[in-house]
């Protein structure tokens, strides 16, 4: 039984206890690799926008950029978290900000919908600007290349919806941020001005 299917046959209340408990393992808060970084000259992250046809290698598009790599979900006790990304998002892009959303159905099936229906609801219920990419695999052996080098960094893959990867204009990680870490939290905030 693989972890969704798992968490969906637990009783309600229970998700969130266990959710709450895998944050008390240890997990690394910045990036374990020697270099920690993700783009290079060599790096090709192809990936293509949210409900669009446009591809973009995140390395180049993004180059000389921090970014803020999250993966995200609609059906998520940290859904609301989008309006803090967002908010983040507009505050720093003038400085060289960019917020990169990556929706996810990995943990427990709680982005089960249709890009269409994602980009319609980030949109209309959080007024999402920055940008978002297609659906993803972000954790296990099938996830998405960008999240496997995000993953193998940090020392650890996301643990669960709305995990944060921070990465420099260098394009090298310099932090990984549990789901509790809000976007507006002072210590987010300040590891991002702190780059700028």
């Amino acid at each position: 039984m693989d972890s969704n299917t798992f968490m969906q046959k637990l009783p309600p209340g229970l998700t969130m206890t266990l959710v709450a408990a895998m944050w008390l393992i240890p997990f690394a808060g910045h990036a374990q690799s020697d270099t920690g970084l993700i783009c290079n000259e060599h790096s090709s992250y192809s990936k293509r926008q949210l409900n669009s046809k446009h591809i973009d290698n995140l390395c180049e598009t993004y180059r000389g950029k921090v970014m803020l790599v999250v993966n995200t979900a609609s059906r998520c006790a940290f859904t609301d978290q989008y309006d803090g990304l967002e908010k983040t998002y507009s505050r720093y892009r003038d400085r060289g900000l960019v917020v990169l959303g990556f929706p996810s159905n990995d943990f427990g099936n709680q982005e089960p919908g249709s890009e269409v229906k994602i980009k319609k609801f980030c949109r209309l219920t959080y007024g999402v600007q920055f940008p978002m990419y297609a659906k993803s695999r972000v954790t296990g052996e099938d996830a998405d290349p960008f999240y496997r080098a995000l993953a193998d960094a940090a020392g650890t893959p996301p643990r669960w919806n709305f995990h944060k990867y921070l990465i420099d204009r260098d394009g090298k990680l310099v932090g990984s941020y549990n789901s509790f870490v809000k976007p507006g939290s002072s210590k987010l905030i300040q590891a991002i001005e702190d780059l700028l």
